[in-house]
């Protein structure tokens, strides 16, 4: 699934509908967000916890690594794996101790091996002015995700 972002809005307009698509209970779902630096994934990711219900500041976890944000509907973890050069890192970020959470993944190729248990890939990319996002289902839920985004875009 395709989706053109023409301005930043359209962005935030995404991760809203992200939003709505998802299930009450969150819990152990991992959503990576890919893409070149500035493509978008601090957008998106920021425009998705606003989404979920945070009213506060959304700070850039790139040097904190993690952001937690416990929310009425659980708990959310942005998560920055930019400074991270190998998966093994991920032990001492406490990953496992995250399950319980809904995890959005900024560079998660640092860590390849977090795409096989993934429910959604959002690849962002430079598209003339605007950004363009790709998504795709890494699992059975998060197929269900993507289409319930497309039966969105079609009311």
């Amino acid at each position: 699934m395709s989706i053109e972002l023409p301005e930043e809005g359209a962005t935030i307009a995404l991760a809203e509908r992200i939003a709505t698509a998802l299930p009450d209970e969150r819990g152990g779902w991992t959503i990576l967000l890919e893409g070149e630096l500035g493509a978008g994934k601090s957008t998106l990711a920021r425009a998705l916890i606003r989404a979920l219900g945070h009213a506060g500041a959304v700070p850039s976890p790139t040097y904190t690594l993690v952001e937690p944000y416990d929310l009425p509907g659980g708990t959310i973890y942005h998560v920055d794996l930019y400074r991270v050069s190998d998966a093994e890192e991920l032990r001492y970020l406490g990953w496992n101790e995250l399950d319980h959470g809904l995890r959005l993944v900024e560079w998660p190729d640092r860590a390849p091996e977090l795409a096989e248990r993934a429910d959604l890939r959002i690849r962002l990319a430079y598209a003339g002015d605007g950004r363009a996002a790709s998504l795709e289902p890494l699992s059975e839920r998060g197929a269900g995700l993507a289409e319930r985004l497309r039966s969105q875009s079609l009311d």
